[in-house]
């Protein structure tokens, strides 16, 4: 590819987008293209960077909201929120140590993306949270949609058909986000679980318990070895104020008791491990290995693990209750089917997040979608992008 066009404004951004619409020349669209290994390969001469168009344009911490170009890099953003004792809802993972990416992740990338952390389960997705956006269409167009409170959208949301939309519908310049007050502090239960299905079952019954559970996952030895515990546990966060978290993670762990032995972590110790977690150290994915992400009912994640190992020799944890199985191997298509297989026979749905371009090219990395889907998806494409010009090829082959 060409050196990239890193317009400064969103004109510029609309502009570049408009000639390349009329020439029929494919963009590929990054923020600082920490994800370029992430899902299908993008066939472009050309980049399109959103990362130069950057800045904080608005912070109401009485009001709870923020307002940021889509370069603004995502320390940028965790920092003044910070500065104010706030944080993301979502909790969307730090994954430049997993790209091996030398740059910070964008907000626009976060959001494109539409990536979450272990805090999903208690709060909801990235996309939960998008109040607003100003996108740049496939035609050059500015489209705004969305504001600065939760109930402001009348027809389509289209904030919720961006987030995610991996920049194949338009390019996001600007977005709004809802944001929270952040916990005065962290504590965390773990407990033995040499299994996964003892691990989800004890996650379950902390998630069911009237606690308010932030956080669950379950690590099998060999991954929670790699970020300092010892043995096979489940963990379940709790964040609040110091002496609800001291009261309840004492009453949680007395009752998580009886799947193994438990044990309260202390904050330093909890908002460590939850780093890890929410950054996929768990895996210790080599350089060589791909990664994958399979999204299940919590019930049906020690199913996938059992398929799984039984197939290739995966590296793997559940987050999310048991609902998210992260997975590391070997870098093959028959890996990546065993993956799918799995995915398939929960009932889930997989991403491959990570793989050599020649994996990505030859595989579907999201499942296929039923042809009356597809047909929608093909013409929501063409209404913000008939020119095709924006990221072809990310999610499917051909569009």
């Amino acid at each position: 590819m060409s050196e990239a066009l890193a317009p400064e404004s969103e004109e510029g951004i609309a502009a570049a987008i408009a000639e390349a619409a009329s020439r029929g020349e494919p963009l590929a669209v990054w923020g600082n293209g920490s994800k370029r290994a992430m899902l299908r390969p993008v066939q472009a001469a050309r980049v399109l960077s959103a990362r130069n168009h950057r800045g904080i344009v608005f912070h109401a911490p009485k009001e709870l909201v923020i307002r940021a170009r889509a370069g603004t890099p995502l320390p940028v953003i965790e920092a003044a929120l910070a500065a104010e004792g706030q944080h993301l809802i979502a909790e969307p993972p730090d994954l430049t140590a997993l790209y091996g990416a030398a740059e910070p992740q964008t907000l626009g990338g976060i959001v494109a993306a539409s990536l979450s952390g272990p805090r999903r389960i208690a709060w909801g997705a990235t996309r939960d949270h998008v109040l607003g956006v100003r996108v740049v269409t496939g035609r050059g167009e500015v489209v705004r949609s969305g504001g600065r409170v939760l109930k402001n959208v009348t027809g389509l949301d289209l904030c919720k058909l961006f987030t995610g939309s991996q920049g194949t519908l338009g390019v996001l310049t600007e977005i709004t986000l809802k944001v929270l007050p952040a916990p005065e502090t962290t504590g965390t239960v773990a407990v033995a679980a040499r299994d996964a299905r003892t691990g989800v079952a004890a996650l379950a019954a902390a998630l069911g318990a009237p606690y308010g559970v932030s956080g669950a996952a379950w690590l099998p030895e060999e991954a929670a070895r790699r970020i300092g515990l010892a043995g096979a546990v489940a963990l379940a966060r709790i964040e609040d104020f110091a002496a609800a978290v001291a009261y309840r993670t004492e009453r949680l762990r007395g009752e998580l008791a009886r799947f193994g032995a438990a044990e309260v972590l202390d904050e330093g110790e909890s908002r460590r491990v939850w780093r890890a977690v929410r950054d996929a150290e768990p895996l210790g994915a080599a350089a060589e290995e791909a990664v994958w992400r399979v999204s299940v009912r919590p019930s049906r994640g020690p199913a996938v693990i059992a398929a799984l190992a039984e197939a290739f020799d995966a590296k793997l944890f559940l987050d999310w209750g048991g609902g998210l199985v992260w997975i590391a191997g070997p870098a093959g298509v028959e890996a990546h089917s065993a993956v799918a297989r799995a995915a398939r026979a929960a009932g889930g749905f997989w991403m491959l997040m990570r793989g050599p371009e020649p994996l990505r090219a030859a595989v579907a990395v999201v499942p296929e979608e039923p042809e009356p889907l597809a047909r929608i998806t093909r013409r929501v494409k063409e209404a913000f992008d008939p020119q095709g010009v924006l990221n072809p090829g990310r999610l499917y082959a051909g569009l």
